[in-house]
């Protein structure tokens, strides 16, 4: 494999510095909790051991429960949801493999499959459709050595849903050609018209892919999975997992199970709360003639394009933005598209700084 890094990676608020940003718009999660946030408190007696290679028997328990027809078995708990996409990426694909994958998408999606050489078709996702994905053009792109399909749902970076129609035909289509399809569903428990099903759950050949990281605010114990009912690929993925690490942090497992036990009430207030920032970057939106958007069904981020080139471009945009107003934005290089696009997070910064940021960011489409 051949690694390289990748921009939002690189430009990140944890590499550049989160003190030099006053207004951070560009995260793709909720505001980060601390365990006074979650009521926890860290038991003392947990034995630092090495633990259950697949994850904690408990935490797997509460992960599969979401899907009909799922156990704890079809469960491996990794680290986050890259740790995930990782193994499913080096374990399924190669040079003489292919892959199809929607884009924009998460970085991971895209750069993995190119470190191992794996052939990719995208499958580009456009603003005037409204990033819905063509099934067409994604059963065009099949060829004998297709592997997976790889979307993801809610989509990041500009949270549109699937449709439950259009998941089951993804699903059906990767059936009917023999390969994988792979939904990344990190942002599924923030679907403000309700989730759909476990893609795991429609069967063996679909792999789902979450974390607590977007949804719950705790990136910082670095839990995701994979659920898969395939025994067999469940066997794959966890020799993979035990070559990369042997097993997960024990103390971060057992963090990951209180929340999961607290699911409902952390989830409940929060639905409510990111309905009120999304109508509050809709009302903004409506008043911004400078920026067009596809308004998003889910997850927190939205993909708004300039309707004009600002004044010094693009560059000058986000060099004003960042220096001018101290506000930041993922700029569309991030997800492989152009610039006129950024990734707007309203879940992340407090309600007053989001109202600051957006300001700003009308400020600096204007040159001020």
């Amino acid at each position: 494999m051949r690694y390289v890094r990748m921009p939002i990676e690189v430009e990140s608020p944890e590499e550049y510095g989160y003190a030099r940003i006053r207004f951070n718009l560009s995260e793709s999660s909720v505001a980060d909790q601390s365990l006074a946030d979650l009521g926890l408190t860290i038991p003392t007696d947990v034995p630092l051991l090495y633990g259950e290679h697949r994850g904690r028997q408990r935490l797997r328990d509460l992960i599969a429960a979401e899907g009909p027809g799922l156990t704890a078995a079809d469960v491996l708990i990794t680290t986050g949801a890259a740790g995930a996409l990782f193994i499913i990426a080096t374990s399924l694909l190669g040079p003489r493999d292919h892959l199809v994958v929607v884009r924009p998408n998460y970085a991971t999606n895209l750069e993995t499959p190119r470190a191992i050489g794996c052939p990719t078709t995208h499958i580009d996702l456009a603003f005037e459709d409204g990033f819905r994905i063509d099934l067409a053009k994604v059963a065009a792109a099949l060829t004998p050595a297709t592997k997976i399909i790889s979307v993801t749902n809610p989509h990041n970076p500009t949270g549109v849903m699937l449709t439950a129609a259009e998941l089951h035909a993804l699903s059906d289509l990767a059936a009917g050609h023999g390969c994988r399809l792979l939904v990344d569903e990190t942002y599924r428990d923030l679907s403000y018209d309700g989730p759909l099903p476990l893609a795991a759950s429609l069967g063996a050949h679909v792999i789902s892919v979450s974390s607590l990281s977007k949804a719950y605010g705790v990136p910082g114990i670095r839990i995701g999975w994979l659920i898969s009912k395939d025994p067999a690929l469940q066997e794959i993925f966890l020799a993979a997992s035990e070559q990369i690490g042997i097993c997960g942090s024990v103390m971060d497992e057992w963090m990951a199970e209180q929340v999961m036990e607290r699911r409902a009430a952390i989830l409940g207030p929060r639905l409510t709360e990111m309905r009120r920032r999304l109508k509050l970057v809709g009302d903004w939106m409506a008043g911004e003639d400078r920026l067009e958007w596809v308004k998003p069904s889910g997850g927190v981020v939205c993909f708004p394009r300039m309707t004009a080139e600002p004044k010094g471009g693009t560059e000058g945009f986000y060099r004003r933005l960042l220096e001018d107003h101290g506000a930041y934005v993922g700029p569309g290089h991030w997800f492989e598209r152009p610039d006129s696009s950024f990734r707007l997070g309203y879940g992340w910064p407090t309600s007053a700084d989001l109202e600051a940021g957006l300001a700003a960011i009308s400020a600096a489409l204007r040159g001020g």
